[in-house]
This record gives C-alpha cells, sequence and structure tokens, in this order.
C-alpha cells in the first residue's frame, strides 16, 4: 500500500470568526477544532501520517491542542492557505508519499467514510473533492442587493476538504501555481491541466467561518444522556442532619462514612451514571479514611467535573427526597439555590422535591432517610 500523507491547513487568522485568537484553536465539544481535524484523518487506517501548517505565532497554542497526538512536526505556512499548502508539500518532499490529502483544520466533522471515498477515487492525473449538490435557489445579486439574475444550480456543488491527489502530480501543480492566487487545491490541481472528480460529501462535515458557525455545530453535535441515583441512609438520634447541602433543626442526623447527605449522594450517582463513571463508591470509597466525616458538596463538584473534563453540561437534576420527618418544604428554597450553586447551573434546572411512604417501611417507620436521583446531561458526540 503506498503511502497517504494528510496535510491539516491551520495557518490563517480567521478575521471572520471574531475571537481573540484563531478559530482553529477554539473549541468543539471540550476540544479545540484543530485536534478535531487530526483525530478525524488519523481514524482512516491509510492514513499514515500528518502534517500540520501551522502559523509561526501560534506554536504554542499547537503544542497544548495537540498534546499527545500522533502527527508529524508542524510546518509554517505562507501568506496564504496556498502558500501553506505549497510548503507542506516541499516538506514532504523527501518522504514523497504516494498521495496526500489536504483538509481544512476549520472542518473538525469529518466522517471517517466520507475519507475513505476520497482516498478510493484517487487516480493517476486524477484528484478527488468531496462536495454535495447545492439545494438551494441561487441569485446573482449586485453591490445594492438588487438581484440581477437566477443561476441555473444544475451541476453546482460545494467543495469540501479533504480533498486527495497523487503526491508528485500535485506538488508540481502548486509550483506551476505558485504565482496565482487559487482558493483550494482542486483550483490549483485543474490549472496544471488535471483532472478532478468529485465523491460524496458529508453535510457534517460543514466549515467552521463565523462563531455563530461553531455555536451551531456544538448544538449539532451533543447527544442527551439520562442517569440515575439512589441512596439511602439510616437515622440515628443527635443533631447534624445535612440534606442537599443545609443543616436542618432535626432530633435525628444520617449515619454514615461522610456527611451522608443521602440526596446529594444520589444526585453524584446520577450524573456519574449520565457519563458512564462507575458510582460513588468507586470515586469515594468507605474504607478509605480520608473522606471520614466529608462533605458531600466534595462529591457532586467531583462529579460535576468530571462531565465538564467530557465537554458536556447539566440539563436538569431533579431530586426526590423519601421520608416522613423532618419536613422538606421549609428547605426546598435554600436546598435549590444551594445545589444549584455547587452544580454551576441556574435554579430552575435543580428540581427538590419530597415525598413519604405513607408510614410503610424503613423511611414510613422513620429508621432512615432515602432519595432518589435523575440527571439528564448534554455531551458531545
Amino acid at each position: 500500500m503506498t503511502q497517504c500523507i494528510g496535510i491539516v491547513v491551520a495557518a490563517g487568522r480567521g478575521t471572520r470568526f471574531s475571537s481573540a485568537g484563531p478559530k482553529q484553536y477554539e473549541r468543539l465539544g471540550g476540544k479545540p477544532l484543530i485536534r478535531m481535524a487530526i483525530e478525524g484523518l488519523l481514524r482512516e487506517p491509510r492514513v499514515q501520517a500528518v502534517l500540520p501548517v501551522i502559523h509561526p505565532d501560534d506554536a504554542g497554542s499547537f503544542t497544548a491542542a495537540t498534546s499527545g497526538l500522533q502527527c508529524l512536526p508542524p510546518v509554517h505556512g505562507g501568506a496564504t492557505r496556498q502558500a501553506s499548502v505549497r510548503h507542506a508539500l516541499e516538506a514532504l518532499s523527501a518522504r514523497a508519499p504516494g498521495s496526500v490529502l489536504v483538509h481544512d483544520a476549520a472542518r473538525p466533522l469529518v466522517p471517517t467514510s466520507m475519507i475513505a471515498r476520497v482516498i478510493d477515487a484517487i487516480a493517476p492525473g486524477t484528484g478527488v473533492v468531496p462536495g454535495l449538490p447545492i439545494a438551494d435557489t441561487l441569485k446573482r445579486v449586485d453591490g445594492a442587493g438588487a438581484v440581477r439574475e437566477t443561476v441555473s444550480r444544475e451541476g453546482l456543488f460545494r467543495v469540501q476538504t479533504p480533498q486527495g491527489f497523487r503526491f508528485d502530480e500535485l506538488l508540481a501543480a502548486h509550483r506551476m501555481a505558485a504565482h496565482l492566487s487559487l482558493t483550494d487545491d482542486a483550483a490549483v490541481f485543474e490549472h496544471a491541466g488535471r483532472r478532478v472528480v468529485t465523491v460524496a460529501g458529508s453535510p457534517e462535515a460543514e466549515k467552521v467561518t463565523t462563531a455563530e458557525d461553531l455555536a451551531r455545530m456544538a448544538k449539532a453535535n451533543l447527544e442527551y444522556r439520562t442517569g440515575q441515583g439512589f441512596d439511602a441512609h439510616r437515622l440515628i438520634a443527635g443533631p447534624g442532619l445535612i440534606l442537599c447541602g443545609i443543616a436542618i433543626d432535626h432530633s435525628h442526623r444520617l449515619l454514615g462514612h461522610s456527611d451522608a447527605d443521602v440526596a446529594w449522594h444520589a444526585a453524584t450517582d446520577a450524573i456519574l451514571g449520565a457519563i458512564g463513571a462507575g458510582d460513588i463508591g468507586h470515586h469515594f470509597p468507605p474504607s478509605n479514611p480520608a473522606f471520614k466525616d466529608a462533605a458531600s458538596e466534595r462529591f457532586l463538584r467531583h462529579a460535576i467535573g468530571l462531565l465538564t473534563e467530557r465537554g458536556g453540561a447539566l440539563v436538569n437534576l431533579d431530586v426526590t427526597i423519601v421520608c416522613e420527618r423532618p419536613k422538606i418544604a421549609p428547605h426546598r428554597t435554600a436546598m435549590v439555590t444551594r445545589t444549584a450553586d455547587v452544580c454551576g447551573v441556574d435554579s430552575d434546572r435543580i428540581s427538590i422535591k419530597a415525598t413519604t411512604t405513607e408510614a410503610m417501611g424503613f423511611t414510613g417507620r422513620g429508621e432512615g432517610i432515602a432519595a432518589q436521583a435523575v440527571a439528564t446531561i448534554t455531551l458531545p458526540r
């Protein structure tokens, strides 16, 4: 199998994005766009390596964004995208791979199946671009906004990346077109008199140009998950009852290795369950003396932290406390406010309810308190 190397172009300044830094280092679902673009190429088994092209000022940002990734040392880009690709091709000339894929760092969500289609279609004298047929009606408009004509959309495609070529042919084409300013590598290839064919693109492989594009992509890239938690603790005589982080004046308190906040224990398990991270006992085993009398806020913040690290967010947390006494209603507002504060969400995303078992069972006899919780979260796909 001839070697195929991907080139990820990430030297632009992204002036239309309107952010403090280049858009390729913005995050989608907790990951920088450039990292996602590189990872996407590397998921195709036939791509043996990826060469990033970056701006000289972005060395620190690139190192941080790609930590742990197996990619080639980056090369510096030029004044234009075309020049940046030519720099990358010249840097690869010693390796002389059989084929190359040229991909934009601003396209972070490229299906592996689309990359495979591009590679499959590369042939001597033939470049490959993924594309989508234009579905909208097209109008030609003048500078004043007036429509001058309706343009036929027949045979028109929106072209995406990665674009695939034989390495030696693309390098020769770029050298020939060095004095021109062309918008993509297919145009460079066409200028050299070479043939370019299309394969099916993907709606997922859209380009991030503006902040609105990124926000729309982030929303479309989310999945919803639900987790549930349950906990119960025995009541013993004495002060010190804690529920949802609120100290409640009561004749009894809950017995446990930590502060035994049964409601927050259930909430913690619900969040951990939603992200597939085990349960509270796995993260804070009762056998560990370090957690003796620990505040359950620590547990809940830990679960929220794991969720955040995965690029997720808490949509809703619904907690039901099961007991005969104490009455929860007088404390509900404080419980909601405290829980929302620890979870880092607005209060309307937290529900604290209470019910009884009509004097049945251990909660009905006042021997203990139980709680169950349901957490709804979002995670990037």
